[in-house]
């Protein structure tokens, strides 16, 4: 199965709900008026897509359409189209440009933090790269063997310390190791302790030191893995992390398994983060990059 069609198959629920909704909607007006702009924004509302920008959605839809000077209602859905993919922005592949890169992936414990972590430590391999795991969560139980388990599957291998060890010293010895044997990524798991707590900024600030000591000019991504299924809650755990360190990018994960995908475009236009990585799966290689049109076109296309 293609990286499209598995999209297609992995937004089917919320293609279902969101788009079903819009669909339904425009097919019930026969003629383009304010009750039908009023409507369609509510609707934005209840797919997770949030106030604000649904608000800023419908502003330009009503500016497109007297424009245009369209009439029909079921008309509106390609200008729709094209209003998310330009407000879901460029697309960010992941920076991986020098040697070592190194990306840091944080996230609340339940996000699918180390599954993510072992899928991407695939995805760079299977590209080609030579790719060392930091099992920096050294605070959850199970977490560095469950991180094992993944890289194991991926195909990588795994710098290590015992379960309480200090994260940042795995790190520095992830780093020290990636150098010896020519490692291209380093990935680093996190605690995902919750996301209000101040030790939790310090922490990712010291691992950000020892990053930028050892591997000084190297490419630092931070991103934050976020559970689509939690919805608008999402964004709120989004706007705390980046309060905490300064986020490059975002991992939306379990997309296969929600109706609110939507979140995608709250999260662009609010947070002005870009999603860069996105899992439609269960399955190590159910990761892929995230690409505007492609989820436009997946959510919206028969």
């Amino acid at each position: 199965m293609g990286f499209f069609e598995k999209l297609k198959l992995g937004l089917k629920k919320t293609k279902d709900s969101m788009v079903g909704r819009i669909e339904r909607l425009l097919g019930s007006f026969t003629k383009i008026d304010e009750e039908l702009f009023e409507e369609l924004e509510e609707t934005l509302v209840m797919c997770d897509i949030g106030v604000s920008t649904s608000v800023k959605i419908c502003d330009q839809l009503r500016d497109r359409v007297k424009i245009k000077g369209i009439t029909d209602p079921l008309a509106i859905k390609d200008i729709l189209k094209d209003i998310l993919v330009e407000m879901l922005g460029e697309d960010q592949p992941l920076d991986t440009s020098t040697k070592p890169s190194v990306v840091l992936v944080i996230g609340v414990n339940g996000a699918g933090k180390t599954t993510t972590i072992g899928k991407l430590a695939f995805s760079l391999h299977l590209a080609g790269n030579n790719v060392l795991v930091a099992a920096a969560d050294t605070f959850r139980a199970a977490a560095i063997d469950q991180l094992e388990v993944w890289t194991n599957r991926a195909g990588c291998d795994i710098i290590k310390h015992k379960e309480g060890s200090d994260p940042a010293a795995v790190v520095f010895d992830a780093l020290t190791a990636a150098k010896s044997r020519g490692a291209d990524v380093v990935l680093c798991d996190t605690a995902g302790r919750l996301h209000n707590k101040k030790n939790l900024m310090n922490e990712l600030k010291k691992i950000s030191r020892i990053v930028h000591e050892q591997a000084e000019g190297c490419s630092l991504e931070v991103l934050l893995a976020l559970d689509a299924t939690t919805g608008q809650n999402a964004v709120s755990q989004a706007k705390l992390f980046n309060e905490a360190c300064d986020i490059t990018g975002i991992i939306l994960t379990k997309l296969d398994g929600t109706a609110k995908g939507g979140i995608v475009v709250s999260i662009a236009d609010e947070l002005g983060i870009p999603v860069k990585l996105i899992t439609v799966g269960e399955h190590i290689d159910d990761m892929q990059p995230f690409v505007a049109r492609d989820f436009v076109n997946a959510l919206f296309d028969d």
